[in-house]
């Protein structure tokens, strides 16, 4: 019977495994099937990393956390694990898409969320190189410049406001008259000078190439109109999705409690409602989507970890 799995290599998961590994677990196991560091790997430019006086890559950023945390002894399988459950005497079972399967004392689920896309042509192919779905990680790159953000919930209007405090101007562009956010969301961004509202009308591709990045986005309203807004940045805020599948079991049940937006609720310490079962990073709810919070709930889960299988687990 191993101490710890992890579910998730990005910054949550990393993090977890070089704490607990470091904290004196010796059978500490990370699953992540594709490329360690999470989807913070896939940006062009960092600079609000503390410590990181230069902008950097995600690659950059993340390529030493794994050898960091192998050296105190973490281990890491490219499994995918596609379900976690617990059985009757306390322990876990993860179940990996091979059909292994593996038995731990405790779990730290950190699988991370993704942003929704809107679709609309070259959405992925730009995505990371000009589209976002973070303005407090890539504003600053077009400061000064136009922008248009798509979506009608309080993020996107929340977005559309702290980047007309660096953007020349900021397209709002929403797909209906009325707006999913909170009234006061709503009254603030109407009173922000620099921000347009495009109500009714939805992207429908993006121009620039390879080259020169973003330089425009085609809108369409419902009345057929079609317009181009020459702009360097396009951030998408249309919904975030949790990975949670592997939580949930045959009958669609899921091992945790999880709030209205799929996402897992957890306290400060980062305890699911599931004994022994802890969540952290992007997955979490509430979480500001950040890579540096996301560290520092993998540091809080591990250490809560180890304090569970001290007090003898199950």
């Amino acid at each position: 019977m191993l101490d710890l799995a992890i579910v998730g290599g990005g910054p949550a998961g990393l993090t977890a495994g070089l704490y607990a590994s470091r904290g004196g677990l010796k059978d500490v196991v990370m699953f992540e099937p594709g490329m360690v560091g999470g989807q913070i790997t896939g940006s062009s430019d960092i600079e609000n990393y503390p410590s990181q006086m230069q902008a950097i890559s995600g690659m950059e950023l993340m390529q030493n956390w794994l050898p960091q945390a192998q050296k105190f002894g973490l281990k890491h399988e490219t499994e995918e694990i596609v379900r976690v459950s617990k059985s009757a005497d306390g322990n876990f079972t993860l179940t990996a898409a091979s059909g292994k399967r593996y038995e731990f004392k405790s779990v730290i689920f950190c699988t991370g969320s993704v942003p929704n896309r809107a679709g609309f042509e070259g959405e992925e192919e730009f995505f990371g190189r000009g589209i976002s779905g973070c303005a407090t990680c890539d504003g600053f790159f077009n400061k000064g410049k136009d922008v248009a953000v798509i979506g009608g919930g309080n993020a996107a209007l929340e977005e559309a406001v702290y980047l007309a405090g660096m953007c020349n101007k900021v397209y709002l562009i929403h797909r209906r008259e009325s707006f999913r956010a909170a009234p006061l969301a709503v009254e603030k961004t109407r009173e922000t000078k620099n921000v347009e509202m495009i109500l009714n009308a939805a992207p429908i591709k993006v121009l620039g190439d390879q080259a020169s990045g973003v330089t425009g986005l085609t809108i369409e309203t419902k009345n057929g109109q079609r317009r181009d807004l020459a702009v360097s940045g396009i951030f998408v805020f249309v919904g975030r999705s949790a990975k949670t599948d592997a939580l949930r079991d045959e009958n669609g049940r899921y091992l945790c409690d999880l709030d209205k937006n799929g996402e897992v609720v957890t306290d400060i310490r980062m305890h699911t409602s599931v004994d022994g079962l802890f969540a952290a990073g992007d997955i979490r709810a509430h979480s500001p989507k950040q890579v540096v919070v996301a560290a520092g709930d993998g540091a809080v889960a591990a250490l809560e970890a180890i304090a569970y299988l001290e007090r003898g687990a199950v």
